[in-house]
């Protein structure tokens, strides 16, 4: 017994060591806020998302905006056909040039081209609303990024509550720590004076082991919540958070509500979804329509390199209907139907759900608020409870195994007393989170 005392006595003193061997440092929860609001990786993917939507958006500006295109082309020929065009083009025919002889066998013919293409979209019914459906996935991202920080912001405040947490129970075992010492210290001297029997004294030195080893597991739960906190500030280096405040009860919480409000960010965000899926569903019935387009063209044509003595334009539209494609576009139209059809779904389903969570919050939340009142009586009644009990075992009237089980009993009712005021904050900051617009 005492080995394994000792041992365990050497271990946590090693972690106790390492722990305090890191830099601490403490920090508010707006600091918090702030931090992860400017540094967070998942804000910043998330803005890079929404930069995605608004690029996807800017390239249907193309159903607008004319094409231009810009090209130079040099090649040398003996074709007939292409010899005498390229002539032709570099107004430099002349009447031996139709002799059959040379219209048959020409020459080596040098030809050199300079072509600027424009092409502007007159009427493109599906891409109107291609469009359309862009720019809604774009807005809808918009709401999403405003979501995520909301999600983010909301993680960062639970974290720091539970880091609160891990330092208000690790100093509530040290505090049964040192009650348990001096349980050992006084059962220890009664037992050389011959008043307490031997097992009675082994119980009083597990009850002390069992401390230290809640202490310990306390302590590495501070390291894992201050670690998952700076992963949320985006900070790489390697230290020991503590917040500034204690744990405490934060104000009396947010009116309940029935129902999540329409305008909350994601909910907007998910009939945008629908919207978009409406709009490339008309894109695809869109699809089976003529489109028209005007085009030019102007070219300068030589024989020499970088020379444009010939020159010639065209000017023109263009009638076009895909009248038949196989299945495709009915098969695409289709697909774009029950998209449409899924998505609304999804919207009705992700409305209930979140009423839902709404409704198992404001439950939650009486709940914590009861049972936070009675774990505040339960404590006080332990506290007593031990008061008179440690009293009665300095005087010799007390078993040492009822001063152990009021002692383990007021160390576990502050234990719950400070999860009790967790909950109670956390579900306070959750439903300010889900009514959050």
């Amino acid at each position: 017994m005492k080995k394994a005392f000792y041992l365990l006595t050497l271990c946590f003193s090693f972690l106790w060591s390492a722990l305090r061997a890191q830099e601490v440092v403490p920090v508010t929860k707006s600091k918090v806020l702030e931090t992860v609001a400017g540094q967070n990786l998942s804000i910043r993917i998330s803005e890079q998302q929404r930069k995605e939507a608004r690029a996807d958006y800017r390239q249907t500006n193309s159903v607008l905006m004319p094409h231009i295109a810009l090209s130079y082309t040099g090649f040398t020929t003996t074709n007939p056909l292409a010899a005498f065009g390229s002539k032709l083009n570099q107004e430099v025919l002349t009447t031996e040039d139709f002799n059959p002889l040379f219209l048959n066998d020409p020459s080596r013919t040098t030809n050199y081209a300079t072509v600027l293409e424009i092409r502007q979209p007159l009427l493109n019914p599906d891409g109107y609303h291609q469009r359309k459906a862009a720019a809604i996935k774009m807005r809808a991202a918009e709401f999403q990024t405003t979501r995520t920080k909301d999600q983010l912001a909301f993680d960062a405040e639970k974290s720091y509550m539970q880091l609160q947490l891990a330092y208000q129970s690790v100093e509530a075992l040290q505090t049964a720590l040192e009650a348990a010492r001096a349980n050992w210290k006084m059962a220890n001297d009664r037992y050389e004076q011959g008043y307490l029997q031997k097992a009675d004294l082994l119980a009083v030195e597990v009850r002390l082991i069992e401390v230290k080893n809640q202490l310990q597991l306390a302590e590495s739960h501070v390291m894992n919540a201050s670690d998952y906190l700076a992963f949320l500030m985006g900070k790489e280096d390697q230290v020991l958070l503590k917040p500034a405040d204690s744990l405490m009860v934060s104000g009396t919480g947010p009116v309940a509500v029935n129902e999540i409000p329409l305008s909350r960010a994601d909910i907007q965000a998910a009939r945008l979804a629908t919207e978009a899926h409406a709009a490339s569903y008309r894109a695809n019935k869109m699809s089976f329509l003529p489109r028209i387009n005007a085009f030019g063209s102007y070219q300068l044509y030589d024989d020499d390199l970088f020379q444009g003595d010939a020159s010639g334009y065209m000017i023109g539209a263009q009638l076009s209907w895909h009248i038949l494609e196989g299945t495709k576009r009915i098969g695409k139209t289709q697909k774009s139907k029950a998209a449409l059809e899924r998505s609304k779904l999804s919207y009705d389903q992700y409305l209930s759900q979140s009423n839902l969570e709404m409704n198992q919050a404001v439950r939650k939340l009486s709940d914590a608020r009861n049972k936070l009142r009675l774990s505040k009586s339960a404590l006080d009644q332990s506290r007593e409870s031990l008061r008179i009990r440690t009293n009665r075992f300095k005087e010799g009237l007390e078993k040492t195994a009822d001063l152990l089980t009021a002692e383990t009993q007021y160390a576990r009712k502050q234990l719950e007393y400070y999860q009790a005021i967790f909950e109670l904050n956390y579900t306070q900051a959750y439903i300010e989170f889900l009514i959050k617009e």
